[in-house]
């Protein structure tokens, strides 16, 4: 069976005050990086962004990471990959409002990954 990470890219950024907020577009694509080399058990992994991250990670694959920028807001396109995805999922976020509607999928986060990659 697939498994397959549904990244909230801006919610992983955020949950480290490291002046990310400075250069969104630098936060994101570190963390595309990390995620590139880290070893989290999943067999896909998808990196939503939006807004000002959208210019540090090209959208497409690499790898065993697709990265989609969402046309809108990231919630929304998180919620739509999670629904999209089949196989064992997992979506990481502290968002609790996005949490109450991504499931039945399991919700990890932010310091899970992190300390994953």
């Amino acid at each position: 069976m697939t498994s397959v990470l549904v990244v909230d890219g801006a919610n992983v950024v955020g949950s480290v005050p490291d002046g990310w907020w400075n250069d969104r577009a630098g936060a994101a694509r570190r963390l595309h990086e990390r995620l590139l080399i880290g070893d989290v058990g999943y067999d896909r992994i998808v990196l939503v962004l939006e807004g000002a991250a959208k210019g540090g990670v090209r959208a497409g694959r690499d790898a065993h990471v697709l990265t989609v920028h969402a046309p809108k807001d990231g919630d929304s396109e998180v919620r739509r990959q999670a629904t999209a995805a089949s196989g064992r999922v997992a979506v990481v976020t502290a968002d609790r409002a996005l949490a109450a509607n991504v499931s039945p999928v399991v919700v990890l986060s932010p310091s899970w990954l992190l300390d994953q990659i």
